[in-house]
């Protein structure tokens, strides 16, 4: 079968091939040989595995996938992804045109991909490189026939070696028959015309031009292959004629790296198409080693020596040139030279030059890199004059950038020189010091910056030129300085009064104001409260001032509150660093939720039942109540609900009784047991907290007072609300006090009848004593008088202090713990003078 098809393809191909059919060389695979086409091949001996060689004629028990015939194959089931397998080909010599072809078979039952079938060509036993033509996939259970156009030239050699890589899927087969060589052109693929050499300098662009004949497909893809086996594409084709066509490849900006051996190569499912090898030739244009030699030097020329008798890089030198400029210098010039020696004219006094030697060999890029350079310097002359047009470059507020005109020959006549930048300016403050300072200036600067000064300070500068041969100094100039943000204002210097709701501030001017200021910037927040009602951070507030104004009064805060100020001044360059501060208003006192006295919840001869609320804390929380009871007197200055004149001083009933006080407290709470509002009975007769709380006296009056106090850093504030007021009970006095007087209108009669008849008496006595004769003593009778009227007003006294208790008017201007001392004497007077007048 292989060689009926290698008949018919011999057919196919006669009219394009008048010579003999007869392949030159081959392999048919088959049992006997053809011995006019020896078939030379052999396996790789360092592949993953062999191509088997296998005979596969009808009735043979061989898997119903294959072909008949003799074949080279490869069961891809049989190895593991990515083995490979190589065999290659006799090694051949183009003396004409020929064309090898081949045969191939790559077919898998479930349409997978065996793996790929690919064609290398090795020229004189050289590194094998990349594939000039491969395929891969399934193409059905037949022979297909591709061919190959080598234009390997004589004397070169070459081998042409196919290469089985099994795929991932690893099932199917690949075949490989009937390698034959013919001596006429391929039909498939087109050949190459003889690719020539390239030759261009290192860093200009190279292209290879790769003429092929033949026909090309509209698949057909074209590559310049490198030896190593890098492909590039082409970057255009041309067609010339229906049979010729032309395929660029340009390489950009070629070195040494790029100096390799290069073939064109044409690809497609038909065949591939290889041209020879031809050098990409990277030549390196020359350098000078030495640099040129000074041999004279003057004022404004120099005398130079070429020295190009060595140098690297290729020749021939076809051109020598002499580049020189100012070593410090934008500028350069190139001279064409015919001598080794050469004068330099027109050049400036004392001025360093660096001259280089220019090499050019043919063709394009053909320059060299400048040789070493020459650094030489002409003499020197004294100054024409001192630098001019000193100015403000940029002004800032700690540095000013200076400019001035550069200096050339007609100025300094020399360039070995300086300049140095004198400036000074006074300090300020309370000193007055001057800063002086003088900075040389580098080789050929016209700009400098003065740094590390003050803000709006004036500074005063001059520029002074010297060389070896004189000084010239200029004009002072006078520069200030811009404004700068003001410095921070110092932290001890802000002062504050606190208050509960409003805090005074004051603070001076930047001890650094760096200009003149224009606004003071207040900010304050709070971040911190003992207060919970007060949220926390608060929102930030800012208030602006003037500059002469230094001091702000905050109003509206909130008490027991700590608020973070910072102050800054500003000035036209904007704000300085804050100044911070934390300060804490006073604590409030407590607040109370009742708008007028309530009514009381329930009340007794010795009790009353009154409703505490809870007071709100401002700026501390509440540590505790307390429910203080007073005793009512006319005389005492009532308190009104929300009044300051509270109770500082917690008194037990015990100790108040002790002191003679009217007031009490009868029990005090924890803020956490007062959460909401409660009835409280006053004078249940319990002890609440160390207070006794004692039964009330019905024929007293009272006050209720509700009292809250807020501790808070060793500050306490209270308040404190009436909020109850318990009379004396009516019903038990009307009885008493009438009783009281009749009792007191007897006393008083009987003392008047007594006195009465004790003047009776007396009188009788006196009567007696005169009729007797007797003198009478009148002053002991009226010291006894006096005794006895002693006596009875104390009685009196006595006896109306112990029934002033049952007086209304009396009990009210009383306190119910003092001890009794006022007596009626408005009555016994009346009984006295009664009694005078009678007597």
């Amino acid at each position: 079968m292989a060689r009926a098809q290698a008949l018919v393809l011999a057919l196919t191909f006669q009219f394009c091939a008048p010579e003999t059919e007869t392949p030159a060389a081959g392999c048919t695979f088959e049992e006997v040989s053809d011995p006019v086409v020896p078939c030379e091949y052999s396996q790789a001996q360092y592949d993953d595995f062999q191509w088997e060689q296998v005979r596969i004629h009808p009735g043979t028990r061989t898997p119903a996938d294959l072909p008949h015939g003799a074949y080279l194959m490869v069961n891809a089931s049989q190895h593991a992804p990515g083995q490979r397998a190589h065999i290659v080909f006799q090694t051949l010599s183009e003396n004409d045109t020929h064309c090898v072809q081949f045969s191939y078979f790559l077919y898998s039952r479930d349409g997978h991909s065996p793996g790929t079938l690919g064609v290398y060509v090795r020229v004189n036993g050289g590194p094998l490189g990349s594939a000039v033509w491969n395929m891969t996939g399934s193409h059905g259970r037949q022979w297909h026939q591709a061919e190959l156009a080598v234009s390997t030239f004589w004397p070169n050699e070459y081998q042409v070696l196919f290469e089985a890589l099994i795929s991932p899927d690893h099932k199917g087969y690949i075949g490989l028959d009937d390698i034959l060589l013919f001596s006429y052109p391929c039909a498939k693929a087109p050949h190459f015309s003889r690719l020539g050499d390239v030759e261009v300098n290192a860093g200009q662009n190279a292209s290879f031009q790769c003429m092929a004949a033949g026909r090309a497909a509209e698949a057909e893809r074209f590559f310049l292959q490198r030896q190593s086996g890098v492909l590039l594409p082409a970057a255009g084709v041309r067609h010339i004629s229906h049979r010729r066509f032309l395929a660029t490849f340009p390489l950009a900006s070629v070195g040494r790296a790029e100096q390799d051996l290069y073939r064109c190569v044409s690809q497609a499912p038909r065949g591939a198409g290889v041209s020879n090898f031809a050098e990409l030739i990277v030549k390196e244009p020359p350098t000078p080693i030495a640099p040129p030699q000074l041999l004279r030097a003057g004022p404004t020329y120099l005398i130079i020596q070429l020295n190009t008798n060595s140098i690297i890089g290729d020749g021939p030198i076809v051109r020598k040139e002499i580049e020189y400029r100012m070593a410090r210098g934008p500028w350069a010039e190139v001279h064409a030279v015919n001598l080794q020696t050469y004068k330099l004219w027109h050049l400036d006094p004392d001025t360093e030059y660096e001259i280089s030697v220019l090499l050019t060999r043919p063709g394009d890029g053909g320059t060299g890199r400048p040789g070493p350079p020459l650094l030489s310097r002409t003499k020197c002359a004294e100054p024409m004059r001192a630098p001019k047009g000193l100015a403000l470059a940029e002004i800032q507020a700690r540095q000013l950038t200076l400019q001035w005109e550069p200096l050339g020959y007609n100025v300094t006549r020399c360039h070995t020189y300086a300049v140095s930048l004198c400036y000074h300016y006074i300090l300020g403050g309370s000193h007055n010091q001057t800063i002086r300072e003088c900075v040389k200036m580098e080789r050929g600067a016209s700009r400098y910056t003065i740094k590390n000064l003050l803000p709006f300070r004036n500074v005063h500068v001059r520029l002074i030129l010297t060389n070896p041969e004189g000084r010239k100094e200029g004009k002072e100039v006078t520069f200030q300085t811009d404004e700068d943000v003001p410095g921070g204002i110092a932290a001890e210097s802000l002062t504050f009064t606190p208050l509960e709701d409003m805090i005074f501030l004051k603070w001076e001017e930047p001890q650094e104001p760096n200009g003149r200021i224009t606004q003071y910037e207040i900010s304050y927040q709070s971040i911190e409260s003992s207060d919970p009602a007060v949220n926390v951070p608060g929102p930030r507030r800012t208030i602006s001032k003037l500059r002469n104004e230094t001091y702000h009064v905050f109003s509206n805060l909130h008490p027991g509150t700590t608020y973070l100020f910072s102050v800054r001044a500003r000035t036209s360059k904007g704000f300085g660093q804050a100044a911070l501060t934390e300060i804490t208003t006073n604590i409030s006192a407590p607040s109370f939720d009742y708008a007028d006295m309530p009514s009381p919840l329930g009340e007794s001869e010795n009790t009353i039942t009154v409703l505490l609320r809870p007071a709100q804390g401002r700026g501390a929380p509440i540590s505790v109540y307390q429910v203080v009871v007073e005793e009512e007197r006319p005389r005492r200055l009532r308190r009104e609900p929300g009044g300051q004149d509270c109770f500082s001083v917690p008194l037990t009933f015990e100790t108040a009784l002790a002191r003679g006080l009217v007031h009490y407290v009868g029990a005090e709470l924890a803020a956490s047991s007062l959460l909401e509002a409660m009835p409280f009975t006053v004078g249940d007769n319990q002890t609440y907290r160390g207070f006794w709380n004692p039964p009330l006296e019905p024929r007293k009056a009272y006050l209720i007072y509700f009292q809250a106090a807020s501790h808070l850093k060793g500050e306490t504030r209270l308040n404190c609300i009436r909020i109850a007021r318990k009379a004396a009970c009516k019903e038990s006095k009307r009885p008493l006090e009438v009783s009281q007087r009749s009792e007191e209108m007897g006393l008083i009669l009987g003392i008047c009848a007594g006195g009465l008849a004790v003047l009776i008496l007396l009188l009788g006595a006196i009567i007696v004593i005169i009729r007797k004769g007797k003198p009478v003593n009148m002053t002991k009778a009226t010291v006894n008088y006096r005794q006895e009227k002693t006596h009875m007003m104390g009685a009196v006294d006595r006896s109306f202090t112990d029934q002033s208790t049952l007086q209304e008017d009396e009990r009210l201007g009383l306190s119910f713990m003092d001890a009794p001392a006022y007596s009626p004497r408005g009555f016994l007077c009346v009984a006295l003078a009664v009694l005078e007048l009678t007597l």
